[in-house]
């Protein structure tokens, strides 16, 4: 009979764009004893995790808790819910993740339309709005951050361009929520997704989510209780339910109302590790956390240009957690990935599409945004570099990160 040897993963420096370390804290909470879904100390946690929530967001929602299910539930979830077969939809896509947007609407039976701006750059306001009046869609689906790329599209006056056409506004905030301000109600954002495995420094396992009464009124528009938990039977001819059961937001809303109606067994331990997380980040505070990662991508810039890496992108709509870098000519990025991870522990990160094999992606999210990690990767970098036959200054990248961190 075959034996398997005991679970010990190897300790790594996780670099890339997703997912990152985990913080002791958040691990610790995963260990805590089971509790009963509808245990009253269960559901005040669930309760405490939404107030956590709406505070992430900057929001007043009622309706702020999370998709059990990697953040692509989430997203799938939000667009389940709003997009009835033959709505139109507009995605501007400016990397991988837009590309996923338009499938999912897609399948959803939407009429999509797609914007399509060179991977690199981002959108003007302008001309969104634009797409927008000219359109007049039904919902527009925006990621905020794309890690596939390192830019953030600036999201300043889509909101108000949406209500004017009574669109609905969508935003994958994934990559960005927890390190870069994700203002909800201020920009006039119907619905967020985020996700736990980024700058949040939970496992992948979970999506935050977020939406206001206008997507409540639409989801309660399409609601369909499955017929086990009806008193009698109440279905409705015309109605065009949400396709998923899975993903039924409207149901999901009443699991996490005090109703508490039935739905599923809620993710107990990432539940944990989701408030636990959450409550990290409002203790350091959202400001001073945003501030860190800041910090943290200002000293990895001067590292690599001090090592004279080329940055891939424009710098203007550059994410402050995601850093793209240009292969340079002759060297072979992916072995120098393998020999940062076999031999320092380090990962960071490839890319997808037209930019697999071109460029590397180094992310500093969460608790892998630390002092320590940037100046752990910048030397074993130039190592690696180095071995390489790459031409470079020897000790410049550590000195130029030093010098922003003022050692």
């Amino acid at each position: 009979m075959k034996t398997y040897r005991d679970l010990a993963p190897s300790p790594r420096t996780i670099m890339t764009p997703g997912p990152v370390e985990v913080d002791p804290r958040v691990l610790r909470a995963m260990s805590y004893p089971i509790l009963g879904q509808f245990d009253p100390e269960f559901t005040a946690l669930m309760n405490e995790t939404m107030e956590m929530l709406r505070q992430l967001f900057k929001t007043v929602n009622e309706w702020a808790f999370p998709v059990d299910g990697t953040s692509r539930a989430g997203i799938e979830a939000v667009l389940v819910g709003l997009i009835e077969p033959g709505a139109k939809v507009l995605v501007p896509i400016y990397g991988r993740f837009g590309h996923l947007l338009t499938e999912i609407a897609k399948r959803c039976g939407a009429e999509v339309v797609t914007l399509e701006k060179e991977w690199g750059t981002v959108f003007t306001t302008e001309e969104i709005v634009n797409a927008i009046k000219e359109n007049q869609p039904h919902v527009v689906a925006l990621v905020h951050g794309e890690t596939s790329t390192g830019r953030m599209q600036p999201l300043e006056g889509i909101g108000q361009a949406c209500r004017e056409v009574n669109a609905l506004f969508v935003v994958d905030a994934v990559a960005t929520i927890g390190g870069i301000e994700v203002a909800t109600d201020r920009l006039l954002i119907d619905a967020v997704i985020g996700g736990t495995q980024k700058c949040l420094s939970v496992p992948a396992g979970m999506a935050p989510i977020t939406y206001n009464k206008r997507v409540e009124a639409k989801l309660l528009s399409r609601k369909k209780v499955e017929r086990g938990l009806l008193l009698a039977d109440e279905d409705d001819p015309l109605l065009r339910p949400i396709q998923s059961n899975y993903l039924d937001l409207s149901q999901l809303q009443d699991y996490w109302s005090p109703a508490r109606l039935n739905h599923h067994t809620e993710a107990t331990s990432m539940l944990y590790a989701l408030r636990e997380g959450l409550r990290l980040v409002l203790e350091e505070g959202l400001e001073a956390r945003f501030a860190r990662h800041r910090e943290h991508e200002g000293a990895l810039i001067a590292g690599l240009e001090a090592m004279g890496l080329r940055l891939y992108g424009d710098p203007a709509c550059k994410m402050t957690v995601v850093t793209c870098i240009e292969i340079p000519s002759g060297v072979d990025g992916e072995s120098v990935r393998s020999m940062l991870l076999d031999h320092y522990g380090i990962e960071i990160a490839s890319s997808f599409g037209p930019l697999k094999g071109k460029i590397w992606r180094i992310g500093t999210m969460g608790y892998s945004c630390s002092k320590r990690n940037v100046l752990l990767t910048l030397g074993a970098l130039e190592a690696v570099l180095l071995r390489h036959g790459h031409q470079l200054e020897a000790g410049r990248a550590l000195q130029a990160a030093m010098d922003v961190y003022k050692m």
